[in-house]
């Protein structure tokens, strides 16, 4: 054990001699060249996982923001926003907050209408909530003025709007403005609000559709009873276990249906807007595209630079040779001098990429249309998981494929170099 700790040693330090050696990091031009590489490689894989990432954590949160983990609706109904209405069941209430995973529940209606202005017109949905309703992520957007009141003995006429549609139909908080809605006979009905809030996610398509109010508005305008809503938005303590958490959703409805004689039906997220999650889902691939990409480029401009050092020092791998130092030493002691490279390389490559991350995240230099992403501007989420994997994987894989090069220690013949050199 103590010989083989005192082979490593030299070995190192043979690796550590070449990696500190002014001779060799200013003569060798492929060695720069090769730790450029790695740096760009690992800023680049830094800079498209944060966005991806991002993206995929900023439309998600919103899309849920909007409606909820799971929604529990009409199942003979077809799968337009409006709805046929649903009666509330209480034991189906107690039995999904009974639940370990279940953040919270609450009721909706929706009704589907037109906003008037002098100055222009926009069809919309009118979604009323109520007590209970998880209202952070509209607090979390509000531009100015405040949420719709709800509960209490008064019904309130307020109305929120998002800041696209106030500039729109040029309405602003305290705004009295006129809605029309269209009945199940086919008469116009009006109805007037007053705007208490105006809210903005970055999201047009969805900000220019979503209005919010109390429940018992939309349920006067659909005719409705106190009992009668268009469903439940329920939501998970734990997204990344939707699937099955609204497949338990999905049998307690079913349950109460049955024995209740209700029509009950859980939709998740992703149920609900699948085109939005097959598109995310796919930035998993363009992210792996990208990853082996990189990883390529900086391997075979390693390999140059690993082939150049070791015909620079075939002398020395020779006199190594000829003092009894064997063919898998000389490998490891280049593998070392490849971590030198590679590891100088990721520090750059993590430096330049944590500061574009940084300059996007705080300076919001790149913009979006909101129009085909959804999103105002470029987002930038980094999670150290991938981070540090990306890191320590990227390192090893290139490392460890530098054997290949230097299966060519094999052939330098010691006598031959040290007669010729």
């Amino acid at each position: 054990m103590h010989k083989i700790n005192e082979i490593l040693k030299l070995e190192l330090f043979i690796a550590r001699r070449l990696a500190l050696s002014p001779d060799e990091n200013s003569r060798n031009v492929m060695v720069r060249i090769a730790t450029a590489t790695v740096a760009i490689g690992i800023a680049v894989m830094i800079v498209a996982l944060a966005v991806i990432t991002g993206f995929k954590r900023e439309i998600t949160d919103k899309i849920i923001g909007f409606g909820a983990h799971v929604q529990v609706v009409n199942l003979d109904a077809n799968s337009s926003f409006e709805r046929d209405p649903i009666d509330r069941a209480p034991s189906f209430e107690e039995r999904i907050r009974a639940l370990d995973a279940t953040r919270s529940i609450a009721t909706f209606a929706v009704k589907g209408g037109i906003i008037r202005t002098s100055e222009a017109m926009q069809g919309v949905m009118l979604k009323g909530v109520g007590e209970g309703y998880d209202s952070t992520f509209f607090a979390s957007n509000m531009v100015r003025g405040s949420l719709p009141r709800v509960g209490g003995e008064e019904r309130h006429k307020d109305l929120l709007i998002s800041e696209s549609l106030a500039a729109m139909l040029r309405l602003d908080t305290a705004s009295r403005v006129e809605m029309l809605f269209v009945q199940e006979d086919g008469l116009p009905r009006r109805d007037r609000f007053k705007v208490c809030g105006v809210y903005s996610t970055g999201m047009g398509e969805m900000d220019n559709l979503i209005v919010l109010t109390e429940l018992r508005n939309v349920q006067r305008l659909n005719n409705w009873s106190e009992e009668q809503i268009t469903g439940y938005e329920i939501n998970t303590r734990d997204f990344s276990r939707l699937s099955d958490f609204s497949t338990e959703v999905d049998r307690i409805a079913a349950e109460v249906s049955l024995a209740e004689g209700r029509n009950l039906m859980a939709e998740d997220i992703e149920r609900r807007y699948p085109t939005i999650f097959d598109w995310l889902r796919a930035h998993n691939v363009n992210a792996l595209v990208i990853i082996v990409i990189m990883i390529a480029v900086a391997l075979m401009n390693m390999i140059s630079a690993m082939l150049i050092i070791l015909l620079e020092r075939t002398r020395m791998i020779g006199l190594l040779k000829a003092m009894g130092m064997r063919n898998g030493a000389i490998q490891r002691v280049f593998l070392y001098r490849s971590f030198y490279i590679v590891g100088r390389g990721a520090l750059w490559g993590n430096a330049i990429g944590l500061l574009i991350c940084a300059l996007q995240y705080w300076g919001h230099i790149i913009k979006l249309d909101p129009s085909g992403y959804m999103l105002s501007e470029v987002p930038i989420c980094i999670e150290w998981w991938w981070l540090v994997a990306l890191n320590v994987g990227t390192v090893a894989v290139i490392v460890v494929l530098m054997v290949i090069p230097t299966m060519i220690i094999s052939f330098i013949k010691p006598d031959t170099t040290i007669r010729y050199q």
